[in-house]
């Protein structure tokens, strides 16, 4: 079986880590984290002194980090100690999972090439829980032949793999996929506070939008009201699940490439300053979906839990005054 470093062993990482052992493959990995390494070391993964001492001997070095600056020092070490570059054995293949901007990815595999080796961005989507199921999808970027011999690792970790092109449109990919996702995740809580001012049961409106042209992942997997879906973060306290941070993290790659390319992404730029207040706020380590809760203090409405009014009427009067989000 092919031998396989991974560098980067969080709550996204670490799940995928497992998956790969479990599928058989060996598997060496480091992270910075005491914890993370142990939670592998458990799961049967073979931890490294260092992420150049598990580069050494794979075939396929997998990172999952949290920036572009993480993966570029990672490849480039910092003079005290090498990179992955220089670690790896000639014409290992790397393939980075981290999201990152097209630049920074491009970059990345410029510098891998250089070094004698071959390089793919696969930035996944899916959530942790898509991570300790497998069922992650995985957005490729990178030649047609890398490809096609990376395939089997990610197949073990994810339930759908497309090729986009060309090193960078993975990246690009995701990017856009994320733009979509932050859009709907807030238009879906408007819709159920909207809901709740009116009347309408949490019950009632998924059952009318998941089954009628509301349907999006944000409802069915992501619903930010606890209930419709029992395995939803609203269900414990939006713990994530996707944090907040890194939505606002996802959207300000988003923001970079709408400025480079003049597109006009009117929603994109406002889901961008939403996320981004939310994170700034307790929203940095909530999932995502608990902007609804920002949504209902912008209203003035009520929390969720609070004694509804008995009567027929919506709960809260119209006024042209809001509260700005």
């Amino acid at each position: 079986m092919t031998t396989i470093a991974f560098i980067g062993l969080g709550h996204m990482g670490g799940p995928m880590a497992e998956n790969l052992v479990r599928r058989g493959f060996p598997v060496t990995g480091f992270d910075l984290d005491p914890a993370s390494l142990e939670r592998a070391a458990s799961a049967g993964v073979r931890i490294a002194d260092s992420a150049a001492d598990a580069a050494s001997d794979a075939e396929i070095v997998i990172t999952m980090l949290p920036a572009g600056q993480h993966v570029l020092a990672a490849y480039r070490g910092d003079g005290a100690a090498p990179g992955l570059l220089a670690a790896a054995r000639p014409n290992t293949l790397f393939i980075d999972c981290s999201t990152i901007s097209v630049a920074e990815e491009q970059l990345a595999a410029r510098e891998a090439i250089a070094a004698g080796h071959r390089a793919l961005d696969a930035p996944v989507s899916g959530g942790v829980l898509g991570a300790e199921n497998a069922g992650l999808a995985f957005m490729v970027g990178g030649a047609a032949e890398d490809y096609a011999e990376a395939l089997p690792v990610l197949e073990a970790m994810g339930a759908r793999i497309v090729h986009c092109g060309a090193h960078g449109l993975g990246q690009a990919a995701k990017i856009c996929n994320n733009l979509v996702l932050g859009i709907s995740q807030i238009a879906v809580g408007e819709a159920f506070v909207l809901g709740e001012q009116l009347g309408l049961s949490h019950q009632a409106l998924y059952d009318v939008m998941s089954n009628s042209s509301g349907q999006c992942w944000a409802l069915s997997t992501n619903c930010p009201v606890p209930g419709p879906v029992p395995t939803s973060p609203a269900n414990r306290d939006y713990a994530p699940g996707f944090a907040g941070a890194l939505m606002a993290k996802d959207l300000g790659l988003a923001q970079d490439a709408i400025e480079q390319t003049g597109v006009d992404a009117r929603l994109g730029l406002l889901a961008r300053d939403m996320f981004r207040a939310f994170a700034d706020g307790p929203g940095a380590g909530r999932d995502f979906s608990g902007i609804i809760t920002t949504i209902r203090e912008a209203s003035g409405a009520a929390p969720l839990g609070a004694p509804e009014d008995t009567a027929d009427t919506p709960r809260r009067r119209a006024t042209t005054e809001r509260t700005p989000l």
